[in-house]
């Protein structure tokens, strides 16, 4: 079972009642390619607040990553990060849900990686998740190898194996795009019982992640989760995403968009606005406003 960690006591901030629910990706979506937000993109937000629309990140990043853009402070409400292992407000970060692996689930995700030789990290739990150790099973993996480099004060070789981790956010397999999708159905194969999530790399844009999650973390249910929470209307949510990890999140919002720097695939399923340096996310807010 997952480990499930809730603030109880939380209730929404007082006010009117919301009037929907929107929710963009970060990385590609609402991030320019420079890592900066247009003006357009925040005027849009801005736009949704005044119409009483609660506004989410979904983000793959740690909460520490997130915090690391080189952009000011946002006209949002909350984050869901980790691809949905948490939930916190925003600004303040005040963490309202988390969820993690028990460290069974953590040993058995570690040796189906291993047996399928593929390099690997272990995240440590929310808000640590920034903090992980790593597997290097292949001779050359420069996607994997520059994570590393970001993060060298908080990485640190699993030279002994996992002894040192008890509970994990998740695991994170780092594969070159030519094996991605072979690596990808075994992973999914060997660990069916827990969430098994394909992104495109943030960093070079090629190269496969394979990330690990307990059953039932995902943005979708996080998103689900905030507006059961907060009293959001039913059918009134909008959802933004470029990428397969916001495949659950498009499927789930009423109104939906990707942008055109979205793989092909993608793009034959939802609709499309602009690109993420061209206005994409306020396009789709203006035209959910609009109709």
């Amino acid at each position: 079972m997952p480990i499930i960690s809730e603030l109880t006591e939380w209730t929404p901030p007082p006010g009117k009642p919301p009037a929907g629910l929107f929710v963009t990706d970060l990385d590609g979506t609402l991030l320019r390619s420079d890592r900066t937000v247009s003006q357009g993109d925040r005027t849009s937000l801005l736009r949704l607040g005044d119409q009483c629309v609660v506004r989410v990140v979904a983000t793959g990043r740690s909460i520490f990553s997130f915090g690391r853009i080189e952009a000011p402070q946002l006209p949002i409400d909350y984050i869901i990060f980790s691809t949905g292992a948490g939930i916190a407000e925003y600004p303040g970060g005040k963490i309202l849900r988390r969820a993690g692996l028990e460290p069974e689930e953590v040993g058995r995700a570690e040796a189906v990686l291993r047996e399928l030789c593929l390099d690997f990290m272990i995240q440590a739990p929310i808000p640590e998740t920034h903090v992980f150790g790593y597997a290097a099973l292949s001779p050359s993996n420069p996607d994997f190898e520059t994570r590393i480099a970001l993060y060298r004060p908080f990485a640190f070789p699993l030279n002994e194996g996992i002894g040192c981790f008890g509970p994990a956010t998740q695991l994170v397999a780092i594969v070159p795009r030519e094996r991605g999708d072979e690596a990808l159905a075994a992973v999914r194969a060997r660990l069916a019982e827990l969430t098994v999530i394909r992104t495109t790399s943030p960093l070079d844009g090629i190269s496969t992640w394979i990330e690990i999650f307990p059953a039932g973390v995902s943005k979708s249910l996080s998103a689900q989760w905030l507006a059961s929470r907060l009293g959001v209307p039913d059918g009134r949510t909008l959802s933004v995403g470029n990428d397969y990890n916001d495949i659950d999140l498009l499927e789930w919002a009423t109104t939906r968009f990707v942008t055109a720097n979205a793989p092909e695939e993608l793009r034959r399923r939802f609709p499309a606005v602009a690109s993420n340096n061209h206005g994409g996310v306020s396009e789709a807010i203006e035209r959910w406003l609009d109709k």
